[in-house]
């Protein structure tokens, strides 16, 4: 399908290479299913869906969005599409164990990057008596309750690992499937890959904070109920924030457009905001 692409200004500055580093190494990549329950900007129910691609390493696992795992040079439609899915779900990259002890989550919000971290949370689990079958592995199950928000999980021995998708961690087996009112994660795929865990990026823009500062500050934005209609509500003069020289506007022979400011999507209208986290 032919790609047009209309520029609005080209990025004269020298292309910057991102610094990061190699902090561990997956035993295997985890890839999950996501779907977020939820409605559009006109009220119409939807579900919003992506990939989540789970690196578990010896000491450190990394949860992240599927195309922020093994990133291309030149992007597809399906890749900038996927992203703009990503960004409608608002999913941060996690590292668990990294520091030593310590949770850091990354996130885009327009028009910074954030950088949240605390002490890995100890999740109290209840054990529960049911049995079943998930992606053929012999699942048990559990429930908890993770910042306000009730899960229910299936969980593998089979898998002698205490990960999980995104934040929900702490079993004695690899977390399959993990479902709330609003979301459910649900494995699609078990990859035997060593592949490196990279740290975060160097980026000395980044907005870091304390984790529950950095949540109060996104549910704060995204659950004001002008974000639907206009996800950019809380910026009042939009061209102050963004750099029209970086701005790209991606169309696809339809309607639709994909406009990508510093090469991160920035969204016209959303769907209304389902939090994984309240408190």
């Amino acid at each position: 399908m032919k790609l047009t692409t209309i520029i609005i200004a080209m990025m004269l500055a020298s292309k910057v290479v991102a610094q990061t580093e190699t902090i561990d190494t997956a035993r295997f990549v985890a890839i999950y299913d996501y779907e977020c329950r939820t409605q559009d900007h006109e009220g119409t129910p939807v579900i919003g869906k992506m990939q989540l691609a789970v690196q578990v390493g010896r000491h450190t696992t990394k949860s992240m969005p599927a195309t922020n795992y093994q990133p291309k040079e030149n992007k597809s439609k399906e890749d900038i599409i996927a992203g703009f899915d990503e960004a409608m779900l608002h999913m941060p990259t996690v590292w668990t164990g990294w520091p030593e002890g310590q949770t850091t989550m990354r996130e885009f919000i327009h028009p910074h990057e954030f950088e949240g971290y605390e002490p890995v949370p100890d999740t109290r689990w209840t054990l529960l008596d049911d049995t079943l079958t998930v992606c053929g592995y012999p699942c048990k199950t559990a429930t908890t309750t993770h910042r306000g928000i009730v899960w229910h999980v299936c969980y593998t021995e089979d898998v002698p690992s205490s990960a999980g998708p995104w934040r929900l961690r702490g079993l004695p087996g690899l977390i399959l499937k993990a479902e709330s009112e609003a979301h459910t994660f649900c494995l699609s795929e078990l990859r035997q890959e060593a592949s490196p865990i990279m740290a975060p990026a160097i980026n000395p823009d980044v907005q870091r904070m304390s984790y529950d500062k950095l949540l109060k500050h996104k549910n704060r934005l995204l659950l004001d109920k002008r974000y639907p209609k206009n996800p950019n509500y809380y910026m009042t003069d939009l061209m102050q924030y963004v750099n029209i020289n970086n701005m790209v506007i991606l169309n696809y022979e339809g309607p639709q457009q994909y406009p990508l400011v510093n090469g991160h999507p920035l969204l016209m209208k959303a769907n209304v905001y389902q939090p994984l986290e309240i408190e």
